[in-house]
């Protein structure tokens, strides 16, 4: 192959021999249910916890608003999802989409948005199992007195992500066939836990209005208006990651069929499940007031119903597979992810490189697995020294994570709109069925979303952090990650306009530097071209 490479703009593009696409690959078994179970389980263990910070900053009524406001933008977003997936069924997922609607900074901005929130995302969730596996052992019949090292939150964040990493890593057969299990583990622990509360005689709807309202509001909005904005990240909790569908496109059988039917059913299941908590977790115990600064909602829910006891920490035990859920399929979306941008060169080449045997991107798996699990390390020790509550601990990583997510969707809504006007003839199996204005509504909420990060003080910290992540990141690859672009699938698809770039057909490497259109010409490469 010859080692060339070509400017395209502000861009630069190395020639990459067959070997690089080789040491790359990845194996097809997704179908209909996997992909489904994906998209819910990624979710699911936002109706475990997190969501229900959003009652101590905004009240019931406050964070009923918003989780209404927040419904229709991920409606708006998964419509839009399901319709340029199949036309660009790429694992970049919205990297892909924005690459080709807003050219290579474009795509850039919107990947790493993405890969922070999928990177962060499993550190707020081991946060949570964390904090819920202190709680179970301190409880009948464990009954653990003091903190010891083996019972420290720190000590699970640990040992859960070496398990559910190197799972990850072992295929992804075993990847889709665990995920299918532990979604289907996890809604049965959902169906219990509403049954439980609606039979066990102590549902009491007023306890959703027992926190006191400030000077001049309501006990509905016991926070004023004020009250909905803050509320607005953790009503997103109950829907975050389920735009993690389309980095499945070159893992499954019928990307074009399967993805957008799995992301619209899976949303609607989520729609379901997360009305159904938000109505009866509050409802028993000590209602919204107690619920607010839980790290454990649910568990609390159960103890309100059951007691304490061995029963209700068993159901607490059976309980943490909602959490392990999420845990274990975002692990699955931040490898693919980090691939995906490596693979392109957006990110160090050797992050693409799958296993020779296992076909999965493990040492992207393992990358972002140190990344969060350090992070949930120094969040939980700043939280600890600050004094502040396990579900504030838990609340500041969960801000975090929205901030990528947040730009991530307004970037994919945008793309939408663009790729409607700029390719108007691709192929498009699935059409939206609430077409551009659906996408700008959902991209609104967004933008409006990520301005709500600012307006809680106690978590701005986190946020302002994460901005200064994020804008390191930009800095990377205007120094070095523009001259060190491939022609993966996302990045042929983009510049051939879509004739080139369907792995699902064509395979990989159709399209050579000398193919492409570049101000500068073909010229020797200034380093060896990537074949590793």
């Amino acid at each position: 192959m010859s080692q060339e490479r070509r400017k395209v703009g502000s861009v630069a593009y190395q020639e990459a021999s067959p070997a690089y696409f080789a040491k790359r690959a990845l194996k097809r078994h997704a179908a209909f249910w996997s992909l489904w179970s994906l998209g819910v389980a990624a979710v699911i263990s936002g109706d475990f916890y997190g969501w229900n910070v959003g009652l101590a900053v905004g009240g019931f009524g406050g964070l009923l608003i918003a989780t209404i406001f927040i419904a229709v933008m991920y409606y708006g977003l998964v419509f839009s999802i399901a319709e340029m997936s199949p036309a660009l069924p790429h694992t970049g997922g919205a990297y892909s989409f924005a690459r080709s609607a807003f050219g290579p900074w474009g795509g850039f901005v919107t990947g790493l948005a993405e890969n922070m929130e999928y990177v962060i995302t499993p550190a707020v969730v081991v946060g949570a199992m964390g904090v819920l596996m202190q709680s179970i052992f301190q409880n009948p019949p464990f009954n653990v007195t003091g903190n010891p090292w083996w019972n420290s939150p720190v000590t699970w964040f640990v040992v859960f992500y070496i398990i559910f990493v190197a799972i990850n890593v072992r295929g992804i057969v075993a990847t889709m066939r665990f995920t299918v299990a532990i979604n289907v583990l996890a809604l049965g622990i959902l169906a219990f836990f509403f049954l439980a509360v609606i039979f066990s005689g102590k549902l009491d709807f007023g306890l959703l209005f027992n926190i006191a309202p400030t000077s001049g509001n309501s006990f509905f909005l016991p926070f004023g208006i004020g009250g909905i904005f803050t509320a607005i990240p953790f009503a997103i909790w109950f829907y975050l990651a389920i735009e993690e569908l389309p980095l499945a496109a070159e893992e499954s059988h019928d990307p074009k069929r399967d993805v957008p039917k799995a992301a619209v059913w899976g949303l609607t299941t989520l729609i379901i499940t997360g009305a159904l908590i938000f109505l009866l977790n509050p409802a028993v115990g000590g209602g919204a007031k107690a619920l607010g600064n839980s790290g454990q909602p649910l568990f609390d829910g159960l103890i309100a119903v059951f007691g304490t006891g061995v029963g209700t920490t068993a159901l607490a035990l059976i309980g943490l597979c909602g959490l392990i859920a999420s845990f274990f399929t975002i692990i699955y979306a931040y490898g693919r992810n980090t691939y995906s941008l490596s693979r392109a060169g957006y990110f160090p080449h050797f992050l693409s490189v799958t296993h020779p045997t296992l076909k999965t991107p493990h040492i992207a798996l393992v990358a972002g697995g140190v990344v969060g699990c350090i992070l949930a390390i120094v969040v939980y020790f700043i939280s600890q020294r600050g004094g502040a509550s396990a579900g504030q601990f838990v609340a500041s990583l969960l801000n975090m994570a929205v901030f990528g997510a947040v730009i991530s969707y307004a970037m994919q809504c945008a793309s939408f709109i663009f790729l409607r006007r700029r390719l108007p003839n691709i192929d498009r199996p699935y059409r939206s069925p609430v077409g551009v204005w659906g996408a700008g509504i959902a991209g609104v909420i967004a933008l409006v979303s990520l301005v709500s990060l600012y307006t809680n003080p106690l978590y701005v910290w986190g946020v302002v952090g994460t901005l200064v992540y994020f804008l390191l990141g930009v800095a990377y690859f205007a120094i070095a990650g523009r001259h060190r672009l491939v022609l993966s699938p996302e990045e042929e698809f983009a510049l051939t306009a879509g004739q080139h770039g369907h792995p699902e057909t064509e395979g990989y490497g159709q399209t050579h530097v000398t193919d492409i259109p570049g101000g500068g010409g073909a010229e020797p490469a200034p380093q060896q071209a990537p074949t590793g």
